[in-house]
């Protein structure tokens, strides 16, 4: 019988070790109190999420003991089983934030050679929001907020346990990154744009109905398609009209069924009309793309049809630079749905954004930037006093999403938050993708000062 992957989860007492053990292993092998240290001994079991096979391991609470008591006992249970794993998940309570043997926890853990996934529990709604922030000290990385007990985050959970799950499986490896899976490319605009058109020229069959009739589609269709030996997922929606003028409750239906749209897809392709130019709905559309962390691009089609082209490409690209504000320099590209001219270019320009949308920058590059930012242009001092700006770290891709820490943030203006995130992106290889900044003052900042002096 082939050994299954070992995966330990650790963490202070009553964070929820037991509780997330059950829902792994899909009974109630473990207790479940509200008292701490109800767990004594190893709990072991078969655990299934979503297709991952894998042996779970239910360890005592870490306690800081001498090893010849009971709980010191425990403790040393709880080393072997990390030893033996081959990945560990560091449980805190991201409702009750960090505590002293929580630190204590993850600087033993970077000193051992098991990778460690590290998850927020009781994560449900915004509670654990806090929490999950601080975490990003402990130096072990993106927290994963997951709610043991309701059963949320256990996608997240899959995603960051199945590298670990299938390597010591036997997996084959295929070499590809995150991003190496299927484009998932949604086409949105106003009606009768000519995004059908634009799916059927791509696929060279009329998979899709088309007509001069606006409104056509009404559901959003994912087809796959193969773009130079590359995998797409192409996502057709319905037109999407002035909220005013959606009277019919079938369009209303078929408008909210292409926003949905939009949150599953990686990138966004926005398509004008060249016969129509850019409208004030456009704007609308791409700010909702945009909004939910979507990369943008924006195609205007018919272009085989445009009058002027030069003073269109110019005009649009004016009114984009006005009207997006916050993410400037979105591609814009130039095609005709019907006779296929500009297609490859933009879908050559949507891998390449979603490569940016999905880029990490090493923390320690990303805080060498940020030195020199903060030198190039210090922080303000309200009213005299300083606010520090200590470290910045990369939250998570897809959209790419930093936390800054520091003291005093909260008088941190908006526009030295948007010199920052222009800097990321101008600097740091961003280019054009939403980029989100959540500034944060650690629980216990260092103290220079009663007043951040």
């Amino acid at each position: 019988m082939e050994r299954l992957p070992v995966i330990a989860i650790i963490g202070r007492p009553n964070v929820g070790k037991s509780t997330l053990f059950n829902r792994l292993v899909g009974k109630k092998l473990a207790l479940v109190d509200d008292r701490p240290g109800v767990t004594r001994d190893r709990r072991e079991g078969d655990a299934h999420l979503f297709g991952l096979d894998f042996r779970v391991i239910d360890t005592a609470g870490y306690e800081d003991e001498d090893p010849k008591s009971l709980p010191g006992r425990m403790r040393q249970q709880t080393e072997r089983a990390i030893a033996e794993a081959d990945a560990a998940l560091f449980l805190f309570d991201a409702r009750a934030g960090l505590t002293p043997l929580d630190e204590e926890i993850a600087r033993w853990l970077r000193g051992t050679e098991t990778p460690v996934v590290l998850v927020g529990n009781k994560a449900e709604g915004n509670a654990g929001e806090a929490g999950l922030y601080e975490s990003y000290g402990l130096g072990l990385g993106d927290p994963v907020a997951l709610s043991a007990e309701h059963g949320e985050g256990m996608a997240d959970l899959f995603a960051r346990l199945q590298p670990y799950v299938e390597r010591e499986a036997g997996a084959e490896a295929d070499g590809e990154p995150e991003e190496g899976g299927p484009l998932k490319l949604a086409i949105v605009g106003r009606p009768n744009a000519g995004k059908s058109t634009l799916i059927n020229k791509m696929l060279d069959d009329d998979r899709l109905i088309t007509g001069p009739e606006a409104g056509i589609t009404r559901d959003s269709i994912a087809v796959p398609w193969e773009w130079q030996g590359r995998p797409v997922e192409l996502i057709d929606t319905a037109g999407m009209r002035k909220r005013a003028r959606v009277k019919d409750k079938l369009e209303k239906l078929s408008v909210a069924d292409g926003l949905r749209a939009v949150d599953f897809a990686e990138v966004v392709v926005l398509l004008l009309d060249a016969t129509k130019g850019l409208e004030l709905q456009d704007l609308k559309i791409a700010d909702h793309v945009i909004s939910e962390g979507r990369a943008i691009i924006v195609a205007i089609n018919k272009w085989d049809v445009a009058e002027d082209r030069k003073g269109l490409f110019e005009g649009i690209e004016t009114a984009l630079g006005e009207g997006l504000a916050q993410v400037r320099g979105v591609p814009l590209v130039s095609i005709s749905a019907v006779t296929g001219k500009g297609i490859d270019h933009l879908i050559e320009t949507a891998f390449a954004t979603r490569e940016a949308w999905s880029r990490r920058v090493p923390t320690g590059e990303l805080n060498r930037w940020f030195r020199d930012a903060i030198e190039r242009n210090p922080p303000p001092a309200p009213k005299g006093r300083r606010i520090k700006l200590r470290y910045m770290t990369q939250a998570r891709t897809r959209p790419p999403s930093f936390v800054l820490f520091g003291t005093r943030v909260d008088h941190l203006p908006k526009s030295y938050e948007r010199y920052l995130l222009n800097g990321i992106r101008n600097e740091l290889g961003f280019g054009a993708v939403p980029v989100r900044l959540t500034v944060r003052a650690p629980k216990n900042p260092y103290q220079d000062g009663s007043d951040g002096r």
